[in-house]
C-alpha cells in the first residue's frame, strides 16, 4: 500500500512530504528502528524525541500533535489520526502474514469420548482429550495437548492454545481465547485446620463460568468455586500468571495485568483496571471503574466507583504517592530534627548559665 492509500484507509490527514505520498510502504517498525519504506507510530509522548532521527517514511500521530516543528524533516510524512496506536494495530495486521497455528479438522491422535458433542468446523490438535458428555461449539480451535473435562461446555469460535486444561463441568462462552498453560476449574484452596494440627480438605463442588469475548493469558489459573461458581464476565482480559481464587467474580470489561492475585469470594466491578503484582484480599467488593496501580495491596472494600488507588493499604493514588515521597525523606528529616534538638539543648544550657550568673 502507498502512504496515500494508508491515509485514506485510516481516514487520516497527510502532512508533509507531498511528493512522497505515492511511496510504497513495505513493512511496519518501531519508531527508533524504522527504515525507509516502513511506517511507524507515535502514541506515547516520551518517544517524541525519536521524530528528529527516525528513518521511517511515514509516522502515524495524533491529530493534536504540532508537526510544524518537524518541517525540516523533508523526508518524513505524518498521517494524523484520532488514535495512532489503534491505527497502527490495523496497519500491523495488514502487513503481518497470517500463520495457521491449528490443524484443520480432528487429528487422529485426539481422544474424544463417545458421548461428547463436537460442532461443525471444530479443530482438535494432536493428543487432545475431550471428556464424557463434553460439548465443543462450532468453529472452536483446540491446540495440541489440551484437556476438556467431563461435562464441560465450550461455546463457538473459541481458541485454546496448546496445553490448556479445562476441568469437569466448567462453562465457557463464545469467542474465548485461552493461551498455553491456562488452567480453568482446578480446586479452590480450602483446608480446615484440625485439632491435631493437620488440615482437612474442603470439597470444591462448584464450577467456573467464563462468559463471551474473554481472553486469558498464559499460565493463569482460575479456581472452581467451593459451592456455586467462580465467574469471569463478558469482555474481561487477563494477563499471564494471574491467580483467581474460588468464588471470585470479575466484572465485565475489566483488565488485569500479570502476577496479580485475587483471594476467594472477592467481587471485582465492571471496567476496572488492575496493574501488575496487585494483591487483593478475600471476601471484599471493589467498585466499578476502579484503577489499582502496580504492586498495591487491597485489604478492604472499595465503595466509591472510579477511584485510582496505590500502595498498601491501597489509598487514593495522589495521597499515597505523597506519603511515599514523605517516607523517603524521613531519614533526612529525623537527622534534621535531631540537629535542631541538639541546638535547642545548647541554647537552653547557655540561657541557664546566663541566668545563674545574674543571680
Amino acid at each position: 500500500m502507498t502512504i496515500q492509500e494508508i491515509a485514506e484507509w485510516l481516514k487520516g490527514e497527510i502532512l508533509g512530504g507531498d511528493s512522497r505520498i505515492a511511496q510504497e510502504i513495505l513493512n511496519v517498525a518501531k519508531i527508533e528502528e524504522a527504515a525507509q519504506g516502513t511506517i511507524t507510530f507515535l502514541a506515547n509522548p516520551k518517544y517524541e524525541k525519536y521524530l528528529e532521527n527516525t528513518q521511517a517514511s511515514a509516522v502515524l500521530v495524533s491529530r493534536k500533535l504540532d508537526t510544524r516543528k518537524y518541517e525540516h524533516r523533508s523526508s518524513l510524512v505524518f498521517i494524523k489520526v484520532d488514535d495512532p496506536y489503534v491505527a497502527f494495530l490495523q496497519v500491523l495486521k495488514h502487513f503481518t502474514p497470517k500463520i495457521e497455528l491449528f490443524n484443520s479438522g480432528i487429528h487422529p491422535t485426539a481422544f474424544i469420548a463417545s458421548n461428547a458433542q463436537i460442532g461443525e468446523n471444530v479443530s482438535l490438535g494432536p493428543n487432545v482429550v475431550v471428556g464424557e458428555q463434553a460439548v465443543i461449539g462450532r468453529g472452536t480451535k483446540v491446540g495440541a495437548g489440551c484437556v476438556v473435562g467431563n461435562y464441560t461446555h465450550i461455546g463457538e469460535d473459541c481458541t485454546f492454545y496448546p496445553n490448556v486444561v479445562v476441568y469437569h463441568q466448567c462453562q465457557i462462552g463464545n469467542r474465548v481465547n485461552l493461551h498455553s498453560g491456562v488452567v480453568v476449574g482446578s480446586d479452590g484452596f480450602g483446608f480446615a485446620p484440625q485439632s491435631d494440627g493437620s488440615y482437612e480438605k474442603i470439597p470444591q463442588l462448584g464450577i467456573v463460568v467464563i462468559e463471551d469475548d474473554v481472553e486469558i493469558g498464559a499460565n493463569t489459573t482460575i479456581d472452581r468455586a467451593t459451592i456455586g461458581e467462580t465467574r469471569i464476565c463478558r469482555g474481561v482480559k487477563l494477563d499471564n500468571l494471574i491467580q483467581i481464587a474460588h468464588n471470585v467474580v470479575v466484572g465485565e470489561n475489566t483488565v488485569i495485568a500479570a502476577q496479580t492475585g485475587i483471594s476467594g469470594s472477592t467481587k471485582i466491578g465492571k471496567n476496572c483496571q488492575i496493574a501488575g503484582q496487585v494483591g487483593i484480599a478475600g471476601h471484599i467488593h471493589i467498585a466499578d471503574r476502579t484503577v489499582i496501580l502496580a504492586q498495591s495491596g487491597v485489604p478492604n472494600n472499595i465503595e466509591e466507583p472510579g477511584k485510582t488507588l496505590f500502595g498498601y493499604p491501597a489509598d487514593d493514588a495522589r495521597k499515597a504517592q505523597r506519603a511515599y515521597i514523605g517516607l523517603k525523606m524521613l531519614p533526612d528529616t529525623i537527622r534534621e530534627i535531631a540537629a535542631l534538638q541538639k541546638k535547642v539543648t545548647e541554647l537552653e544550657n547557655k540561657i541557664s548559665e546566663l541566668q545563674h550568673k545574674e543571680k
